[in-house]
């Protein structure tokens, strides 16, 4: 049995298999995946052709919720979650990935996390 969606989430996994069809990751350059959900905010760096996730940040981390004694918010962890994604893939050696927001508009919580993370020190 399948569970019905509304039409705003099949219009958004409609708007992810086409940005998918584009775009990809691989080892030198890997793509940034963002997930949203109603609290918070996830973030990966993924190798499409060696078909691995590298590193992972989420709004629970250590590293976020340091940052984030002080500011509240949304769009303040949103942007702490880009941050430490950069850090970490510094650490990794890799300084510019591919954009790939899953379907979701660029703006708000997503477009926080990407400057955060273009704040970090990625290019994209």
């Amino acid at each position: 049995m399948q569970a019905k969606i509304s039409k705003t989430a099949a219009a958004r996994l409609r708007r992810k298999k086409h940005i998918r069809k584009v775009v990809r990751g691989s080892a030198d350059r890997p793509r940034l995946v963002v997930h949203r959900s109603l609290k918070g905010i996830y973030a990966q760096l993924v190798d499409d052709v060696g078909c691995k996730v590298i590193t992972g940040v989420n709004w629970r981390n250590a590293e976020v919720q340091k940052e984030l004694k002080e500011a509240k918010g949304k769009i303040a962890v949103a942007s702490a979650v880009g941050k430490a994604l950069a850090a970490l893939a510094k650490k990794h050696g890799i300084e510019r990935v591919v954009f790939d927001r899953s379907g979701y508009r660029y703006h708000g919580r997503v477009k926080a996390m990407a400057d955060g993370a273009r704040k970090g020190g990625l290019s994209f």
